[in-house]
């Protein structure tokens, strides 16, 4: 008797202990509005959300691997929010799921529709495409919850979305420095949460060749290796340290699968006819004055290139093109064409031969030795074209003629792009006063600064009209990587201007505004935080801009914080609450010292910002 009366009480005890857990735990609703903002969002904050819990199944479309795949990379999503992946399952008539489903008649094949009530989610894309990102969006509404003991709820409400371009890329370098294929994949994963469907992957450059090509074993043996790097510009001092590293082919199509896994295209890029120093080290029979040719430690644009008239050599090209082509299905098959000096074409008897051969002449527009370039580059893009794919390269493809079907990229200023439409070829608009991130005077903008300059910019070329826009397909961001040596940097860099980045590519421009951006990016950083993506924490300090205005001896301070509150002072003292509050631009005296500290809401304060007013000053 008493045995049973003492287990009588564990288990009412026991019971006790579960509902006071139930109870104690807080449901946290999520947010629709994501970034990147959706195309249409209705919520209904009154209405009861939908509650994820370890009963939710994730229902997909019987006998399609696609789905099943989106399926569970829904359930790893939630996992990383939760702390638990609900159970995959084909289509279901159970109560409280999460249903994806295809639908032609959404009329968008990146398009889809979300819908929420207390008892389930559906998802519904034009393709399995739209449903992927539709799961994205999903994805970044969710609180994160894991090991908070709270439970994680969608609120009420209905998305209708699909993108503004159908091209959404971001490019990495490779070549200046070398990261590993288990990295590569954590950038393809970055790319997928904010729905970038291009990974540009720029493989060979002047200090080191980084993809296997079999015909041409040396590139790799000899081109992927350089003694030592420059790591200080200014006092030119270098590491001494060797650096080196290259994809094998098996290991280039790993990443492409990994990648087209998630709905991401990787278009390869094999730099010619300059940036080529890597392969002239290997095989010196392919520039114009053969050599010796040294691997360079340093960065820039260098004389040696490729020799234009050489018949070897642009069977080389075709040669290492058509193995790219064997690894990478993508439509897209980048072959450079920047920074390609022609001095040595000027003196090559065989650069000047194949000039006389083809009758080409100096005109106001193009000189002859840049028509050659465009002659080499459209061989190659024959070759490119009769494997069904399409030539893509930099602006200074317009040089000397754009070659029939050639994709541009316009990298050099906005200006490039419109010129491109007009001439009706396609062209993605990557410029490196907005979109290189690597770029060192604009990454001189700290915090929220840097993120302005990249969601302000604004692609499409207003100059064009409706007919020539049409021509351009999409936008893309650029990390090159010089002075990039590791991932803490690559992260650095890229995060969160990512989240600008897939603003400018997918939300309509009536729908952006960067102060709604700065609330939506507040719980993306917290998704970067789980996924233990590293960022640019000086969001959340003050920043201190000075420009100049009308006032002699005087500028026009602006200070920015992601953080909440800022007071400043200009007598040297440590600012607090009881300082001057910033509301908005003030006009300072050159020469003041101003301190300033924001308040953040949970009380705690960031570090103290000094700056001497007018030490540097920014224009506009």
């Amino acid at each position: 008797m008493k045995n049973r009366l003492i287990k009588r009480i564990l288990v009412v005890a026991m019971i006790a202990a579960c509902s006071w857990a139930v109870i104690s735990a807080k449901t946290i609703t999520g947010n629709l509005n994501v970034v990147p903002q959706p195309y249409s969002v209705t919520q209904d904050l009154e209405a009861a959300p939908f509650v994820i819990n370890k009963s939710t199944i994730i229902a997909y479309p019987e006998g399609n691997a696609v789905m099943q795949r989106n399926a569970e990379f829904l359930a790893s999503y939630i996992a990383k929010s939760c702390g638990f992946a609900p159970r995959v399952a084909p289509e279901s008539k159970a109560k409280r799921a999460i249903v994806l489903a295809v639908d032609a008649g959404i009329g968008n094949s990146e398009g889809y529709r979300l819908k929420c009530d207390k008892n389930g989610v559906t998802i519904t894309g034009g393709s399995e495409v739209g449903v992927f990102y539709g799961i994205q969006t999903l994805y970044k509404s969710l609180p994160i919850t894991k090991d908070t003991g709270n439970v994680a709820a969608v609120p009420a409400g209905e998305v209708n979305d699909m993108p503004r371009f159908t091209y959404r890329g971001f490019m990495l370098d490779v070549g200046r420095h070398f990261y590993p294929v288990e990295y590569i994949k954590e950038v393809i994963d970055m790319l997928a949460m904010h729905n970038i469907n291009y990974f540009h992957w720029h493989l060979t450059e002047d200090q080191g060749w980084r993809i296997e090509i079999k015909k041409y074993p040396r590139l790799t043996e000899v081109g992927s290796v350089r003694k030592r790097t420059l790591i200080d510009q200014k006092t030119q001092t270098y590491d001494e340290t060797p650096h080196s590293g290259y994809y094998t082919q098996e290991e280039a199509r790993e990443v492409v699968a990994y990648a087209a896994e998630r709905h991401i295209t990787v278009i390869p890029e094999i730099d010619l006819p300059g940036h080529m120093m890597a392969a002239l080290v290997a095989y010196p029979e392919l520039g114009c004055t053969g050599g010796p040719y040294e691997m360079p430690c340093r960065w820039g644009v260098f004389d040696d290139v490729l020799c234009g008239g050489s018949e070897a050599t642009l069977q080389f090209a075709k040669d290492v093109l058509s193995e790219i082509m064997d690894i990478f299905p993508s439509p897209y098959i980048h072959i450079g064409g920047d920074e390609c000096p022609k001095k040595h074409w000027k003196t090559c008897a065989k650069c000047q031969a194949k000039i006389k051969e083809l009758g080409l002449e100096d005109t106001a527009e193009h000189s002859k030795e840049n028509q050659l370039q465009t002659y080499f580059m459209g061989e190659v893009g024959k070759l490119i074209n009769s494997r069904g794919r399409k030539m893509m390269g930099w602006d200074e493809m317009l040089e000397g003629g754009l070659a029939p079907g050639a994709t541009v990229m316009s990298w050099t200023s906005p200006k490039p792009a419109a010129k491109t439409a007009r001439l009706h070829h396609d062209v993605v608009v990557t410029p490196i006063q907005y979109l290189y991130f690597s770029n060192p005077y604009h990454n001189g903008r700290k915090g929220i600064k840097s993120l302005q300059r990249v969601y302000n910019f604004e692609p499409m070329p207003s100059e064009l009209t409706a007919d020539e826009q049409k021509y351009v397909i999409g936008t893309q961001g650029c990390l090159w990587t010089e002075w990039t040596r590791d991932t803490v940097k690559v992260e650095w860099q890229i995060l969160p201007r990512m989240a600008a980045l897939s603003e400018l590519q997918w939300a309509q421009p009536e729908n952006k505004d960067f102060n709604n951006f700065l609330q939506r990016l507040t719980p993306l950083l917290k998704v970067y935080d789980s996924r233990g993506f590293g960022y640019r924490k000086d969001l959340h300090e003050v920043y201190v801009q000075c420009f100049k205005c009308k006032y002699e001896g005087k500028s026009r301070v602006e200070l920015t914080t992601l953080a909440g509150e800022i007071y400043y002072t200009l007598d040297g003292s440590e600012p607090n609450k009881q300082s001057m509050r910033y509301y908005g631009n003030i006009v300072v005296d050159n020469g003041v010292i101003l301190k300033a500290v924001a308040y953040r809401p949970d009380g705690t304060t960031t570090p103290i910002a000094t700056e001497k007013i007018g030490a540097t000053v920014w224009t506009e």
